[in-house]
């Protein structure tokens, strides 16, 4: 009896202290995965971190992006609204001084003919009286001294105008330039809202618990990968584009108005050049006319002014907008009218930013061709001949033609 209660007690003893083990086994492993889970989380968080931190410096480059469009695109507004101001200043400034070249020519040939110095010397001599001939000197210094005025007012205005075409021109070039810009900080700014997409989806991706939402969240996150890997492809098809297209630009500013013409001979018919002389203006000489630069690097590369000055260089440095050049030229001396001359710079005024291009071929007043350059308004056209034969008067509002002698 004692020999079974002996393994009785054993028995219970060995079998307490197996359960024992057991227990502290499962309980290290419980420990183990409590760690482990520890550990993961540890390390989420610390994606987490460098995520946000990613996703964070993406948007301050955005926000960037975003503050400077939105400042150039003032500045632009403020840019128009001030050559818009020039321009009215200019045209008036330029009527006053077409006006006065008339009344100064007008007194020239007076004097040329009449012999006006011969007649101030006899309207003394022929003075009655010492009192009378004092009143008649008084009254021809009075004309002598509106003379000197009407000089001096008419050397003031085309300093005045001169500056106020160099701050319009200015103001054009900025605004053009500022437009360059906002179109390339689009493209930059597409592919930055890409990765930020990315990265907004890679975090919301390992904060997932659920793994379906994850799944879901990672199939996001391809499909806005491959829309970035798109934006950075047409970034760099946009950037490779303007490339070419500024050296298609600058190839084109090899050209001359004789090869223009040349090429426009050999597409149109005999008769057509046959009839070219008809329309070419009688010469006349304008004296003091400003001497320009032979180059076109006073306007925007690729616009219809750069084109215009490189095939005409005896064009004016500082016109402004297309729609401006008649009246600038005119105040500077050069004739302009409406009939159509090889040779002649075509003036279109539509109330905006107008165009301009140069004349090599007339038919008649309503039938002319020409070479030109940004005719579709993209800024990347080179210069040549788009239109072929057209009506100059049903195109892009009222036309003048500046003549070069």
């Amino acid at each position: 009896m004692k020999k079974k209660i002996l393994a009785s007690l054993l028995l219970s003893t060995v079998l307490v202290s197996q359960g024992a083990v057991l227990s502290s086994v499962q309980a290290n492993t419980t420990d183990e995965k409590i760690a482990a889970q520890d550990s993961k989380i540890s390390n989420l968080t610390a994606q987490q971190k460098e995520a946000q931190k990613q996703v964070d410096e993406i948007q301050t480059k955005v926000s960037a992006i975003q503050s400077e469009q939105e400042k150039l695109q003032s500045e632009n507004e403020k840019l128009q609204e001030e050559s818009k101001k020039l321009e009215g200043e200019i045209a008036e400034l330029s009527k006053n001084i077409v006006a006065r070249n008339e009344s100064l020519e007008n007194q020239a040939r007076s004097a040329q003919t009449n012999g006006t110095a011969t007649s101030y010397i006899n309207t003394i001599i022929n003075s009655n009286s010492i009192t009378e001939a004092i009143s008649r000197v008084a009254a021809m210094s009075e004309i002598v001294s509106a003379n000197n005025k009407m000089l001096q007012q008419q050397k003031e205005d085309k300093k005045a105008i001169s500056e106020k075409q160099v701050a319009n021109n200015d103001a054009i070039n900025t605004v053009i330039a500022n437009q360059q810009t906002l179109s390339d900080d689009a493209q930059a700014l597409t592919t930055k809202q890409a990765e930020l997409k990315v990265a907004e989806l890679n975090l919301a991706a390992e904060k997932a618990s659920a793994e379906s939402e994850k799944v879901t969240l990672l199939e996001q996150k391809a499909a806005a990968e491959a829309e970035a890997k798109a934006a950075a492809e047409a970034e760099a098809a946009y950037k490779a584009k303007q490339a070419s297209q500024q050296q298609t630009l600058a190839a084109s500013a090899n050209t001359t108005f004789a090869a223009q013409v040349q090429a426009t001979s050999s597409s149109s018919s005999a008769s057509s050049s046959d009839d070219d002389s008809s329309y070419t203006p009688a010469v006349t000489t304008v004296s003091q006319r400003p001497t320009y630069s032979s180059n076109a690097s006073s306007y925007p590369t690729g616009q219809c002014t750069w084109g215009a000055k490189t095939l005409a260089p005896w064009a004016g440095d500082y016109w402004g907008n297309g729609g401006q050049w008649a009246t600038s030229a005119a105040a500077a001396g050069f004739r302009t009218g409406s009939t159509p001359q090889v040779g002649a710079i075509a003036c279109w005024d539509d109330g905006g930013y107008g165009h301009v291009a140069v004349v090599t071929a007339v038919e008649s007043t309503t039938r002319i061709q020409v070479s030109e350059c940004n005719y579709d308004g993209s800024g990347t056209q080179p210069i040549g001949n788009y239109r072929g034969w057209f009506n100059p008067t049903a195109s892009r509002g009222t036309v003048r033609y500046i003549y070069p002698n």
